[in-house]
């Protein structure tokens, strides 16, 4: 099992448009929700920061200091191509609706 990271993306134009105080973040996600949540519960976040809950894109987004606290905890940094790539895995293991 593992825990995953991607790169700091700058996501100005959407936090602006959202009125977001952060405007770069990465995502965090996992193998199983039940590590992921584990795992944003020791970088402090709150469950309420889940993000689609209901589909195979699940994941906390991170700002850049818990992304380096992330990384120092041992989740696996990964780049935007092979998060899309865990996302599709899930997608393609989920029965049909």
């Amino acid at each position: 099992m593992a825990v995953y990271v991607d790169e700091i993306t700058d996501h100005t134009h959407a936090a602006r448009l959202k009125g977001l105080r952060h405007t770069h973040w990465s995502h965090l996600t996992a193998d199983t929700r039940d590590e992921l949540h584990a795992f944003a519960k020791r970088l402090g976040l709150k469950r309420s920061w889940f993000q689609n809950a209901t589909n195979h894109r699940w994941h906390y987004d991170v700002v850049p200091s818990k992304r380096a606290l992330a990384i120092r905890l041992g989740a696996v940094a990964i780049d935007r191509y092979r998060l899309a790539e865990l996302m599709a895995e899930r997608r393609s293991s989920e029965p049909p609706r």
